[in-house]
């Protein structure tokens, strides 16, 4: 039997509003436009109810006109006191409901008296069926643009992946990120005077059908005018050095991509705070656009200073000074200093920049390091010269020409008594090129769930010129992202490294692999992987290897927007001309996404060992 909700005069409370027969984007979108979900949690007259009982189907019907859905069946359905009613007749769905205004439900409920709404009010659930029926589908669609554009190949690219197309379903959200697309793409390309000729689309409800006719008009294209460069509130950069990145000839055609480029490249110097690039087509001349290049400086000495600790390293302090410029050449300087109780590392950083072949720098650095740790007693000298550039917004390349001195020890380190051998140690010398490219595709890089990167390097020196043995070296390790479904992440890794040496004896520590650890296989401790040596103090210390290989899966599932948990198996080897022996460890985690950027705490336990202890693992960045 069904009822009608009007006539009631009792006051109700809306506790939940059920939506019933949707996906999730069209509930949700359902659900906003409800003036029943603004009523939740309020006492309402039985009048008011019955009136927003009524608009739920309109208000229903219209919210689900945008994915062309414009015949569905509504059910609206209300249960109070158990009891379920249906508000009007399901059969004549769509019928113009009785007119009742908010102004009369205001005056029903003021016409009772208090204690009497106050005693009637009970709570009510209000649940909303649809039966989506056959949607609109496109039976025609004239989508164009005359004139100059037209011929424009990359414009016809975007007209060719206009959605909706014929027989497609008339989702009025893919309707209007098109023509925005488009309108948008026509500004980049310097089509500034285009506009719509015809904007129109026919809706014939009985036929099931809708009929667009979209066109612009792109009038002529523009061309790039010239580039005007102010540093306010004063010039820090000589302007040919700023000049230098304008890559484009005046007269050229425009494109915002150009202007975007530019950006980039400023950015990436690190001179400015400001960077505002603004075309102006109004003052073209000629049918040139100028641009205004406004750049504000940034504070030119960055000072930096930290504590630390390490299980290994021991407690420290961290001091840095970074010069952003130190001329109006740009070059750049960069001090950094690590200081702890068992592992010191001073670095020296001179930069200039480069614009000759590829954005980037050429670099001269010099760095101490020392370490005296359980693992090792080690001492380093090393300077290095390179050129890094971008070859592309997805590639970075860096070839570099090192100058190594070590020496090493695999004991602990301990004060020389008398009548006790001293450590003796090894030394190494080795002049070496070295190339590395690094890839990467994203589509976030703070949190990727589309993306891959890949690192290559490849490096190698020869005896007799500057190096103690000959060696060659390649190391690759790549990561592969993938989302699925809206809160879950599936992340591969795959590491491999081969060294080809017969002197593996007089490479030195720092250019030899190592397995275990965090980014290598969890459930094992640092270095833990791989060839060892048993010290005069009884411990192990690990050897490192001439080859390398480890991989790793991990799935995450995120609870919502910010906390998530993962769970993860790694494996793999340090070894040397013998076959790898796979070690394998598993385990999970929690994820954070903190607003300074994911924060990973892993717990893993290696199975090689039954008896290994589990590792424990914490950090904070960016996934690429």
């Amino acid at each position: 039997m069904f009822v009608s909700a009007a006539g009631g005069a009792h006051a109700a409370t809306v506790t939940e509003v059920k939506i019933n027969g949707l996906d999730e984007a069209m509930a949700l979108n359902v659900r906003v436009s409800l003036s029943l979900v603004d009523a939740i949690g309020k006492d309402v007259s039985g009048r008011r109810l019955a009136y927003l009982l009524r608009e739920a189907e309109n208000e229903t019907r219209e919210a689900l006109e945008p994915f062309g859905y414009y015949s569905p069946r509504i059910t609206v359905e209300r249960t109070r006191d158990g009891a379920t009613t249906v508000v009007g007749d399901p059969a004549t769905a769509g019928a113009a409901p009785t007119a009742t205004t908010p102004a009369a439900d205001a005056a029903d409920t003021a016409a009772a008296p208090e204690g009497e709404r106050r005693a009637s009010t009970s709570p009510v659930t209000v649940t909303i069926t649809v039966e989506l029926g056959e949607p609109v589908t496109v039976r025609r669609a004239n989508v164009a643009i005359e004139g100059e554009g037209g011929d424009d190949k990359y414009l016809r690219a975007d007209l060719g992946v206009f959605r909706p197309q014929p027989g497609d379903v008339f989702d009025h959200t893919l309707y209007e990120a098109s023509k925005t697309r488009i309108t948008r793409r026509l500004a980049e390309r310097g089509y500034f005077d285009a506009d719509f000729t015809s904007r129109k689309v026919e809706v014939t409800r009985a036929e099931r059908a809708a009929d667009i006719d979209l066109t612009w008009t792109s009038g002529e294209r523009y061309d790039m005018g010239v580039v005007t460069v102010e540093q306010t509130p004063r010039r820090i950069i000589r302007d040919s050095l700023i000049e230098r990145l304008i890559y484009w000839e005046e007269g050229s055609y425009y494109h915002q991509g150009k202007l975007d480029r530019l950006r980039e490249s400023l950015a990436r110097l690190d001179y400015f705070a400001g960077i505002d690039i603004e075309p102006h087509p109004e003052n073209a001349v000629d049918g040139r656009v100028p641009v205004t290049v406004t750049l504000t400086p940034a504070k030119r000495s960055v000072y930096t200073a930290g504590l630390s600790y390490g299980t290994d390293s021991g407690a420290g302090v961290r001091l840095g000074l970074e010069r952003r410029y130190l001329n109006d050449r740009g070059h750049k300087l960069l001090t950094q200093l690590d200081w702890a109780e068992k592992r010191k590392t001073a670095t020296v950083q001179y930069r200039i920049p480069a614009f000759a072949w590829l954005d980037g720098w050429y670099t001269a650095s010099a760095q101490y390091y020392d370490e005296q740790t359980d693992y090792i007693d080690t001492r380093k000298i090393e300077v290095v010269g390179s050129r890094s550039g971008e070859v592309n917004e997805r590639l970075h390349a860096v070839a570099s020409l090192h100058a190594l001195r070590e020496r090493w020890a695999y004991v602990s380190p301990v004060k020389i008594a008398p009548g006790v051998q001293p450590v003796q140690y090894q030394y190494a010398t080795f002049l070496y090129p070295a190339l590395r490219g690094e890839y990467i595709e994203a589509d976030d890089r703070l949190f990727p769930r589309d993306a891959v990167g890949l690192t290559v390097e490849v490096r190698g020196g020869l005896q007799g010129v500057g190096s103690d043995a000959n060696f060659l070296q390649a190391y690759g390790v790549g990561r592969w992202y993938r989302g699925i479904g809206p809160r879950n992440r599936l992340i591969l890794r795959a590491e491999a490294g081969y060294t080809f040496t017969n002197e593996l004896v007089d490479m030195p520590p720092s250019l030899r692999f190592y397995a275990g650890g965090d980014r290598s296989i969890r459930g094992y401790a640092y270095r833990e992987v791989g060839p060892s040596t048993l010290g005069s103090d009884g411990k192990t210390y690990a050897l490192g290897a001439k080859n390398v290989l480890t991989g790793s899966a991990e799935f995450e599932h995120y609870f919502n927007d910010t906390w998530g948990a993962a769970a993860f198996v790694d494996g793999g080897d340090a070894f040397d001309d013998d076959q790898p022996d796979f070690h394998t460890g598993v385990g999970f985690g929690l994820r954070w996404r903190s607003p300074v950027g994911p924060v990973r705490l892993d717990i893993a336990h290696g199975l090689y060992d039954p008896d290994s202890q589990y590792e424990i693992y914490l950090n904070i960045g960016a996934d690429l």
